[in-house]
């Protein structure tokens, strides 16, 4: 009996739009992975990382005063400790009717794009920033990190915003006081409406547009923000996270890969009811898988030698009981 294969349908998806959806996720799926450092791929599901966790000291070579004695030279030492990225798979499938695929006119694909970005954009950023559904191998999530450390601000806490972010005991405090400088933020919408209300010593806006036509750049203290819109940053618990994204590394050990799935049943992972039968009902289903890790090394540095007050990012909290 003549059938329809895997292997045969596979034309289908052009290997353009596989490609544009892995880069649409490198740059702007995801807006943690997009600051991170991307390490080299992966060659095994493990990595290890060899974190350095005590620094060498040095010392002055001179004799004793009153003796004129000549002085010996001291020893000392450094250690390392191993940090692991683990990869754990993301996968998404995506059950399509035929008759969709046969109309011509119609750029599916175009649509299924944005969509799978998106789903794998949410995915990690809610992993990453608060620990949602994260695989167990994972590092703490930011959140908790930054909690863990003293790095959280909650909205309030000083005069205005503008003492929250930047001044003494601030979220760029936190980040600055444990070693690191703040090169970038990320933060949830409703904090432009924030941000537009601050006002100089003279009354003006400091965020304003060059031109009429202009859009507006939102920049604190030099470095860039952006803001997410996708809900993956969740404003019940974070407004802004802030700090230097590159101390954190993220590793591919699987780019994304797609197979055409087309004689296959999708049950419901909870209760095992089939919720697709693709060749009884005509459909086909793109599956889509990545398999990443990530990693905050956070090695010793002479401004905080005690590594769990030590983290390179730091949060604007709501401010306490606003529920937002």
């Amino acid at each position: 009996m003549a059938f329809i294969t895997a292997s045969g349908a596979a034309a289908l998806v052009p290997e353009d739009y596989v490609r544009e959806i892995q880069k649409s996720l490198d740059e702007g799926g995801s807006k943690a992975l997009t600051r991170m450092k991307r390490l080299q791929n992966m060659s095994r599901a493990q990595t290890r990382i060899p974190v350095l966790s005590a620094l060498p000291t040095a010392y002055f070579v001179s004799g004793s005063k009153t003796t004129n004695a000549p002085g010996k030279k001291q020893t000392t030492t450094m250690e390392w400790a191993n940090k692991y990225v683990y990869a754990e798979e993301v996968a998404v499938i995506v059950p399509i009717g035929q008759d969709l695929l046969d109309d011509v006119d119609y750029d599916i694909w175009g649509e299924v794009k944005p969509a799978v970005v998106e789903a794998f954009g949410v995915t990690l950023d809610a992993a990453i920033f608060h620990g949602t559904n994260a695989p167990a191998a994972w590092p703490d999530d930011i959140l908790t990190a930054a909690t863990a450390a003293g790095n959280v601000v909650a909205l309030g806490t000083g005069d205005d915003i503008y003492d929250d972010l930047l001044a003494p005991g601030g979220v760029w405090s936190t980040v600055e006081d444990d070693g690191y400088v703040v090169d970038g933020a990320v933060a949830v919408p409703s904090m432009q409406a924030e941000l537009r209300g601050l006002r100089d010593e003279n009354g003006q806006p400091i965020f304003k547009r060059d031109s009429v036509q202009g859009k507006t750049v939102y920049t604190v203290d030099g470095v860039p923000l952006d803001f997410i819109r996708t809900g993956a940053l969740d404003d019940t618990a974070a407004l802004m996270v802030a700090g230097e994204w590159e101390k954190l590394v993220y590793s591919m050990r699987q780019e994304m890969t797609y197979t055409i799935l087309t004689e296959a049943v999708i049950q419901d992972p909870d209760t095992g009811d089939i919720v697709y039968n693709l060749a009884q009902q005509d459909m086909v289903a793109l599956r889509c898988v990545m398999r990443l890790g990530w990693q905050c090394p956070n090695p010793i540095n002479r401004m905080q030698a005690v590594e769990a007050n030590r983290y390179p990012l730091g949060v604007l909290a709501p401010a306490a009981g606003s529920g937002s």
